[in-house]
């Protein structure tokens, strides 16, 4: 998806506090924002005080929302460089088209990947036959220097690895984790699991010490080590972990992310990942003249235009 705000500002991953290189326990507050036509988000990355959690650079919690009258969701033609676009839905569908002329529609359990690399543009918008309610996440990953200028891709994965564990349904959404690997490809050692139970669980799982890691609840309320967890909260975790007590009482979701600490440092400005104002300037100027991005057909709709940048 995109970052819609018009008044958006850059993002400089290093203009924040370094990575914790030992366990701590920071509950940083998500923002609102709007996502296409009239959808809220809670906006957990980045953050005035964490950028990035190892790859991870963007994450919003889309929703619940009723999308069950039209328009639905509508986020028009927008572009992308340097990252890779992760959606997550936990409810609903959407219908995703790109300039590589892909089509398709996502549905809870699957994962659509796209690698923007050099430069992509893509579209998502609530499919005509629709669950009435909308409900998930939406990640990007910030590609290393080696990647960042690779030929666009996107790729649909149906199926994620699953398994139960003290009560809790736990998906490997990404990297491995807990004996699992999931299918996504990615380009940076990092992890996501979606943590899911109907009602009382606890469970310890193993950490990576070497990954910094956090955690936002979807659903529900949870004690993560003792520390509660509600909605509209990113609990950042840093590095040095071995293991982790997740406790609900109730039904509740929770992702976990995590990664090695991202090594290089990037710059966000709109949907844009880069490393200079300059890619960003060009990168605008590419977009709004008609350049370099392509086409995305079949979309109803115009197409966005990048605000000006700030430099």
């Amino acid at each position: 998806m995109s970052n819609l705000e018009q008044q958006c500002s850059p993002s400089l991953s290093s203009d924040c506090p370094d990575t914790a290189r030992q366990p701590v326990s920071e509950i940083i507050d998500t923002r609102d924002a709007v996502l296409g036509e009239g959808l809220t988000i809670r906006r957990a990355l980045p953050s005035r005080r964490r950028r990035m959690i190892g790859a991870w650079c963007f994450l919003d919690h889309a929703g619940p929302a009723d999308v069950g009258e039209d328009p639905g969701i509508r986020v028009g033609p927008h572009p992308h460089i340097g990252l890779q676009t992760f959606t997550w839905p936990v409810t609903g569908e959407l219908l995703h088209r790109d300039s590589l002329g892909y089509e398709q529609i996502i549905r809870p359990g699957q994962v659509n990947l796209m690698t923007a690399g050099r430069g992509i543009s893509h579209s998502e918008e609530s499919p005509t036959e629709r669950s009435p309610e909308f409900h998930g996440a939406q990640l990007w990953i910030a590609l290393p220097d080696a990647e960042r200028h690779r030929e666009p891709g996107f790729e649909h994965y149906p199926e994620q690895p699953q398994l139960n564990r003290d009560g809790f349904v736990i998906t490997v959404v990404a990297g491995e984790a807990l004996g699992e690997l999931a299918p996504a490809q990615v380009y940076s050692p990092l992890v996501g699991m979606d943590l899911y139970t109907r009602g009382e669980a606890q469970t310890r799982l193993p950490l990576n010490p070497a990954f910094e890691y956090g955690a936002l609840l979807l659903e529900g309320s949870v004690e993560i080590d003792g520390q509660p967890l509600n909605i509209g909260q990113l609990l950042y975790l840093g590095c040095g972990r071995e293991q982790l007590t997740v406790r609900a009482d109730q039904t509740a979701r929770l992702l976990l992310l995590g990664g090695e600490p991202f090594g290089e440092e990037i710059l966000m400005w709109w949907n844009f990942v880069g490393r200079s104002k300059q890619e960003m300037i060009r990168a605008t100027r590419d977009w709004n003249e008609g350049d370099r991005f392509g086409q995305v057909q079949n979309y109803d709709g115009p197409r966005l235009t990048a605000p000006a940048t700030p430099w």
